[in-house]
């Protein structure tokens, strides 16, 4: 069967490289290097590196797939080649992982100084009696959650590694001591005390470089991870909760995002108790989201984590005037751009109305319909199109009510519902908006007329239509309502 045969260069001192990995590279004439850009690289005589591929291609996971397959294909054709990378390869390769996860062709495994070895001798320390956390520094943000305590963080390749690893917890002790670790072992070593407010500024950090924080007083997103291990217990523990699938969850995902919607129509600036409120509605809908990521990661499926990365991912590729070279002279255009970026993403829909969400309240269901319309030019060009036709749908209702068909009046008073919501769109009015200030107006005025009559000493059912008039005259006239 063909192999391959992996071994570790060390941490960078020459001197530190295994006989049996000598013996290794003498003995095999097909040789590959993850990397050249390693001290010690020079032993592998005559390699092919993988350094083209990380210029190449648009991320890591793709980085380490390609090489990944390019080395099986290898071995496919040589039957046995040798694979050098930096360090161990049983620490934090990527690739070596991804080799061993196959089964086209047989892996050996060589033994190596990693550059923990060297990390624990510079630092004095038994990592073991510190009980130090091995972090991946792409990864800082998820897998460092709720830990407080020694860490070290490692794929430290550049500042803005470092910029992300500071940025990831929303209030840090700015003075946390870390200790950046350059080169070590070798003749240009470094070791920098720092703080947390300077990591990313202290050197120029490389491939070599790694991070050690002895203590983090305040946990990477503390809040975020205690939530998720909440919905993980109540999953395995709560019978209600273990009942639940993402179908049956659908109607309490609509109830919290209106209940949000009403906690938002009561914010008050002078009012504390409404952004308890909102925060509270807020929270129900986000424990819903966070409910479906708990029953696909029990499925093994996807994770809360997946879920962020790809909302983060999108929106930075939908907004290049932020993240790119782009320049927009407004929102309009900004607007414009998504769009288009949008159907660059989602190519496969080619229908006028694919990815229109049919699931949506009907206003705002009409309203998308007629923007995809528009989109191809059968809209009206100025509002008076639009006006003129709700004339007209009302003069129709009216034919459909004489007539006495029920069916006919049904999609009359439809077709005036939709020519409404085109009227608004042309104002450029949210018609889902427009109705629920014109429902919460509706709402306080008649509560207001309830007050007059109480007021009276009468009830308004009680009351005839013409008292009931006056009385709404009366609190129209009033400038809060």
């Amino acid at each position: 069967m063909p192999r391959i045969v992996v071994v570790g260069l060390g941490p960078g001192d020459p001197s530190l490289v295994t006989s049996q990995t000598l013996t290794a590279i003498s003995a095999i004439s097909h040789r590959y290097l993850r990397t050249s850009v390693h001290p010690s690289a020079h032993l592998v005589e005559n390699a092919h590196t993988f350094d083209d591929v990380y210029n190449s291609s648009a991320s890591f996971d793709e980085v380490y797939g390609t090489i990944a397959q390019e080395l099986i294909n290898a071995a496919l054709k040589h039957n046995e080649i040798l694979y050098a990378v930096p360090g161990s390869p049983l620490i934090l390769e990527r690739t070596v992982s991804l080799l061993r996860q196959q089964s086209e062709v047989e892996i050996e495994l060589l033994s190596a100084v990693s550059y923990l070895d060297e990390v624990w001798r510079v630092l004095n320390i038994d990592p073991v009696e510190h009980s130090v956390t091995l972090i991946d520094g792409h990864q800082f943000a998820v897998a460092a959650a709720g830990r407080t305590g020694a860490m070290l963080v490692a794929h430290t390749h550049a500042n803005w590694v470092l910029s992300e690893i500071k940025l990831s917890i929303d209030d840090p002790d700015p003075e946390t001591e870390v200790v950046l670790l350059h080169h070590i072992g070798l003749p240009d070593q470094q070791i920098v005390n720092t703080t947390w407010s300077e990591m990313d500024r202290s050197i120029e950090a490389d491939h070599l470089t790694s991070l050690f924080i002895p203590s983090l007083g305040t946990p990477v997103a503390h809040e975020m991870a205690k939530f998720h291990q909440l919905a993980r217990t109540l999953r395995d523990q709560c019978p209600w909760d273990m009942e639940q699938t993402h179908t049956s969850l659908v109607r309490y995902l609509l109830e919290e995002a209106y209940e949000v919607v009403d906690a938002i129509s009561l914010l008050n600036p002078d009012d504390p108790q409404t952004d308890i409120d909102f925060i509270e509605e807020l929270g129900d809908l986000l424990y819903q989201i966070e409910f479906h990521a708990a029953i696909a990661e029990e499925q093994g499926r996807f994770t809360i984590a997946d879920v962020a990365k790809s909302v983060h991912d999108k929106l930075v590729l939908r907004h290049p005037h932020v993240f790119g070279d782009v320049v927009v002279a407004d929102s309009a255009e900004a607007e414009s751009n998504w769009e288009v970026i949008k159907q660059k993403e989602k190519s496969h829909r080619t229908g006028i109305f694919d990815g229109v969400v049919e699931a949506a309240p009907a206003l705002s269901f009409a309203a998308k319909v007629q923007q995809r319309a528009a989109r191809v030019g059968f809209d009206w060009p100025t509002i008076e199109g639009p006006l003129s036709k709700l004339s007209e749908e009302v003069n129709e209702i009216s034919e459909a009510v004489a007539s006495g068909d029920p069916e006919a009046t049904h999609m009359e008073v439809g077709d005036l519902f939709f020519a409404l919501v085109n009227v608004a769109r042309h104002l450029n009015i949210d018609p889902e908006t427009a109705l629920r200030s014109a429902i919460h107006k509706f709402r306080s005025r008649v509560i207001a007329v309830e007050t007059l009559a109480t007021e009276q000493g009468k009830a308004m059912k009680d009351m005839s239509l013409q008292e009931l008039d006056e009385l709404w005259e009366v609190v129209k006239a009033h400038p809060n309502h």
